[in-house]
């Protein structure tokens, strides 16, 4: 029998709490946040898109579909056509920002494949990987998953203004549940992460240790235990509907005994949630930034 289906109490089997390396990180970030997004339904509107996503959501994708092109197509001038073939406008101020962020994105993307072998087949593109413990069903999905000689390496592209150090790997909790997943799936050892920063072209790495990798699996468990917890007093609040009944209408904030299992943690982040709308607190902590202020200058 599986860990993860050892017998609980009165022979039932243990129900893992299914989740992402994002799921874990928004309880971190800020339990209301969490609610609102994994558990409200319908979930509360969400803000305007943000500008800075759009331009790291095209070049992912732009990177992910290079590589899928054959050996012979890869080149920078098909990395940058794909770019602007696939960009996203939403967000930006205007239709000339947009183009502007396009052709950066466009130049980025060329210069960052130029450095690429194309014959370097990785052994995954946007890869789905999954594992499990005594506690959780872990998923996620890796922008890239590299073979080098007999072990794996993740590759995370960013995209963001501000220049990556090695500490940004070492502590990505991301990064570390993907290569132990990536080696329990593909049963190869999986130590090295990896942050490709593209408009630096800098590439922030660390090589864990299994003992680093355990700490950040307990500490994965760990944060969902807690979240586990607030979902099950959240069910209890507001339990699943029968067949054939209509959903019931989430609690509204002010529901004392969710809102204390469901705290706002207001700070600089608030600025850029997209459930502002819906937290006095948040407004109140860090004034709403327009959906294009993440993007760096010129």
């Amino acid at each position: 029998m599986d860990a993860g289906e050892q017998l609980g109490l009165e022979g039932m089997p243990r129900r893992l709490y299914a989740c992402t390396p994002s799921r874990l990180n928004t309880w971190l970030d800020c339990p209301r946040r969490y609610r609102m997004t994994y558990l409200d339904r319908p979930m509360p509107s969400r803000g305007p898109r943000w500008a800075h996503n759009s331009v790291g959501s095209s070049v992912h994708n732009a990177l992910a579909a290079w590589w899928r092109l054959p050996e012979r197509e890869r080149t920078p001038a098909a990395a940058g056509t794909l770019l602007a073939r696939g960009w996203l406008t939403d967000g930006f101020r205007d239709a000339a920002q947009s183009a502007h962020w396009r052709d950066r994105a466009r130049a980025m993307v060329e210069r960052y494949v130029a450095s690429l072998d194309p014959s370097d087949e990785p052994l995954g593109v946007e890869r789905t990987v999954a594992t499990r413990t005594d506690s959780i069903a872990l998923s996620g999905r890796i922008d890239r998953l590299d073979a080098r000689g007999t072990e794996l390496v993740v590759v995370d592209y960013k995209t963001g203004r501000h220049v990556l150090t090695t500490d940004d790997a070492r502590g990505s909790l991301a990064l570390a549940l993907y290569a132990v997943a990536a080696s329990r799936v593909l049963r190869r050892p999986c130590r090295r992460v990896e942050l490709h920063h593209l408009p630096s072209g800098e590439v922030a790495a660390w090589e864990h240790t299994d003992e680093s990798l355990r700490r950040h699996l307990r500490r994965a468990e760990q944060i969902a235990g807690e979240a586990s917890e607030a979902d099950d007093a959240y069910r209890a609040r507001v339990p699943k509907p029968r067949r054939g009944d209509a959903p019931a209408a989430a609690p509204p904030l002010g529901d004392t005994a969710l809102d204390d299992v469901f705290p706002p943690r207001p700070g600089a982040l608030c600025s850029w949630c997209d459930f502002a709308a819906h937290c006095p607190e948040g407004r109140e902590a860090a004034p709403r930034k327009d959906p294009w202020s993440a993007l760096p200058e010129g």
